[in-house]
């Protein structure tokens, strides 16, 4: 089945910036969070002036997953249709969002756009809402940093894209090992992805149409076969077609496999896509990671090692 085809001229869902005082809720569409993780998500959110509620299903444990789907989705949808719910934080990633993702309420989701913010397996949710409504997101999280708490850099720079709109420049690290894939030539498009294996997950059902955008990959914890082989899945299937380039996120918890790393396949599926390709970027599962919108336009300049993704107030242009 190939990817569904939306009018690029087709609207873009842009939320509105939140507000002080303005409400978000906090769900679990994937795995149970820790309580005192999210505890600390609330306080830090509360200090920025906003009010925060907690999805009634979003403790709930159940194997691996945080409730049952019905469960998971019913707070999700929930949340998309209370009109004092102006953005909605899922607790954490895991496994399970793919379980719901061709069931959200869409109609809601067009009806009264908010900010969904999430990444890793929270990314199926995004390209699903993007297929069916264009829907900006949130690809971020207000990240735990190790023993230190929650990054100051990565909550200030999540502030700034739900509260203020400014456009998000995020510079290349060199300690980043995906760095070294950086080739050359500049591209732009809307940043839709996220995390290869949802990526890969939503091709043929809720995967949109990539044609004309730079497609942002990260991943964590995976042999390296399994990314050969969803690489190999999305190229031959035609998903990667016309992309204008390829934005290359935090790839951890690989060991490497003989004589191949995860950067030797990275070079050999992306190369063959002929397009630029920009690494080192701070977004994933790495240290420190930052946030970024998905959906709006982006700049990827290779030669001077950024990427310009138009804010949440400029999304449309």
């Amino acid at each position: 089945m190939k990817p569904a085809t939306r009018p690029e001229h087709e609207a873009v869902l842009l939320p509105p910036l939140l507000r002080m005082g303005d409400k978000i809720r906090f769900v679990s569409p994937a795995s149970t969070p820790e309580t005192e993780a999210v505890l600390r998500r609330v306080r830090m959110l509360e200090g920025w002036g906003l009010t925060v509620d907690i999805g009634p299903h979003a403790f709930r444990r159940m194997a691996y997953l945080a409730g049952t789907d019905d469960e998971r989705l019913a707070d999700f949808n929930d949340a998309l249709r209370d009109p004092t719910v102006r953005a909605i934080f899922t607790t954490r990633g895991g496994k399970g969002s793919y379980r719901i993702a061709d069931r959200l309420d869409f109609a809601a989701a067009r009806n009264d756009p908010k900010f969904v913010v999430g990444f890793s397996d929270i990314t199926i949710l995004h390209l699903s809402l993007w297929r069916h409504c264009r829907l900006v997101g949130i690809h971020g999280a207000l990240m735990d940093s190790g023993d230190s708490g929650i990054s100051e850099q990565g909550s200030a720079a999540l502030r700034r894209l739900l509260m203020t709109g400014e456009t998000t420049t995020l510079r290349a690290r060199p300690e980043e090992p995906t760095s070294v894939l950086t080739t050359d030539g500049e591209a732009r498009g809307r940043l839709i992805g996220g995390n290869l294996s949802m990526i890969s997950t939503a091709a043929g059902w809720a995967l949109p149409n990539l044609t004309g955008a730079i497609l942002l990959l990260e991943a964590v914890n995976m042999y390296i076969g399994q990314v050969d082989r969803q690489l190999t899945m999305l190229r031959k299937g035609g998903h990667l077609s016309g992309l204008a380039g390829v934005a290359v996120g935090q790839f951890t918890g690989f060991e490497p496999h003989s004589d191949l790393s995860i950067i030797d396949l990275l070079r050999d599926h992306l190369g063959q896509l002929g397009v630029p390709i920009l690494g080192g970027l701070p977004l994933g599962h790495g240290d420190h990671p930052l946030s970024v919108p998905v959906g709006t336009m982006a700049v990827l300049d290779a030669a001077s090692g950024q990427l310009t993704v138009a804010g949440t107030e400029a999304g449309l242009r």
